[in-house]
């Protein structure tokens, strides 16, 4: 850790600006709204924690993230392109020599938790609360005592926009409990494994890991999830330099949607239970194909269909994954279009249709792909049937293609990010 006057000094000289400049995607002379948010979760820290710029404090940052490929196949123990973004949390932090955790995060308040006994507690489950105890618990377990720190946070990813808010505050505080109690020892993926603990055990939540490794790995991260312990992945370094990733919210209200979102694990698992398996990724996809018949007889034709999405985005991974590497992004691109096409025709995510009237993301895929005129890639992001979009947009065509989403959907609807270089880090120690 730094004085905060040492932080504040070396900020103002330009002695960061070429690791904030690769971190951010951006060039140096752009850096100022990038100092501007450190200086401000400083001052945050200061005036919450009641500290002078003697005191010692450290900077950390974690990214949103987005998938890329393989949509709704992970909790089906399958594959998926993920890639954190340029929108990230920050937090100043330092420890406080006592046994709370207190956090404020700007928007949300303070929270305070005591260290020690960090079992789960019945009444902190659904709270940000159980994530802090459940991230701290998770270093006490791998050896690492824990103690009160306190942390100012601030974030630009905002929540229900499928870039994974939740679980980038995860990482956050797994980066900040690494940086002043582990050494920095935990490796990334430590960090999000532990993120995921902490939301199955203690938030109560069950999600699978791909939102916490796509916030803690940095760059693009293929993961095959057949082994749900011990996942399979790998870091890829890719250039998008001649597209720009845009992240766009389509407005649609995410009320009532629980039903929608269970339905799509609990009817490709009916499948499998047809085969006396589980998930799909125990279900062979030849076996499948040869009782299809006997498939919908038991499971009904959506299923089926749900089904077949589900085998044919995880070969899209691979082939995804394939032409990446080979610098095919035309070939990318047309993946990319051919997973959205699964997702609304086999899938069937784009909308609930309890109320035709009402398509939102239907509507903003149509009109994307309206204005892309045939170049680039758009497809649904994340969950589905509310929230956001992706497109891949050429850069000549980047200002067209935002006013022309802002105006349809809300100004501000069509965000451009860009992937972040390097996961979950301490910034400035």
């Amino acid at each position: 850790m730094r004085r905060i006057s040492d932080i504040k000094r070396r900020l103002g000289e330009g002695i960061y600006d070429e690791k904030l400049a690769w971190l951010y995607c951006i060039g140096k002379d752009e850096l100022s709204p990038v100092k501007d948010r450190i200086n401000h979760v400083i001052e945050g820290f200061k005036t919450t924690f009641r500290k002078q710029d003697d005191a010692e404090a450290a900077i950390f940052s974690a990214p949103g993230r987005t998938e890329l490929g393989g949509n709704h196949t992970d909790h089906q123990r399958g594959k998926v392109l993920t890639g954190s973004v340029d929108l990230d949390a920050l937090a100043c932090a330092a420890p406080n020599g006592t046994p709370v955790i207190r956090i404020f995060s700007e928007g949300y308040g303070m929270i305070s938790i005591v260290c020690g006994g960090l079992m789960p507690h019945e009444d902190e489950k659904d709270s940000t609360a159980a994530l802090i105890r459940g991230v701290a618990a998770g270093a006490e377990k791998k050896g690492f005592p824990v103690g009160g720190f306190d942390a100012y946070v601030i974030s630009d990813v905002p929540g229900g926009s499928g870039l994974s808010s939740s679980a980038c505050f995860e990482v956050l505080i797994g980066a900040v409990v690494n940086g002043l109690f582990c050494g920095g020892s935990l490796k990334n993926d430590e960090i999000a494994k532990i993120g995921q603990r902490a939301e199955n055990e203690y938030f109560g939540k069950p999600s699978g890991l791909l939102d916490q490794m796509g916030c803690a790995m940095g760059g693009i991260v293929t993961i095959d999830f057949e082994d749900q312990d011990e996942p399979k992945y790998r870091s890829m370094a890719v250039d998008f330099a001649d597209y720009a990733l845009c992240i766009i919210d389509t407005g649609a209200d995410h009320a009532d949607l629980t039903g929608d979102y269970a339905a799509v694990p609990e009817e490709m698992k009916a499948v499998a239970a047809v085969f006396g398996k589980t998930v799909l990724r125990e279900v062979d996809e030849e076996e499948f194909f040869s009782n299809i018949s006997r498939v919908r007889e038991a499971a009904g034709d959506r299923a089926v269909l749900r089904a077949i999405h589900f085998y044919a985005d995880c070969h899209r991974v691979d082939e995804q994954v394939d032409a990446l590497e080979k610098g095919d992004f035309d070939r990318f691109l047309d993946l990319v279009n051919a997973s959205g096409r699964s997702s609304f025709m086999y899938l069937q995510n784009i909308a609930t249709y309890r109320d035709p009237k009402s398509q939102p993301v239907a509507v903003a895929l149509a009109a994307a792909e309206y204005w892309l005129g045939g170049r680039g890639a758009c497809r649904v992001h994340g969950g589905g049937f509310a929230g956001t979009i992706q497109a891949f947009v050429p850069m000549d065509m980047v200002e067209s293609f935002r006013t022309n989403m802002d105006a349809l959907l809300g100004e501000g609807a069509c965000r451009v990010t860009k992937i972040r270089p390097e996961g979950c880090v301490c910034l400035i120690d």
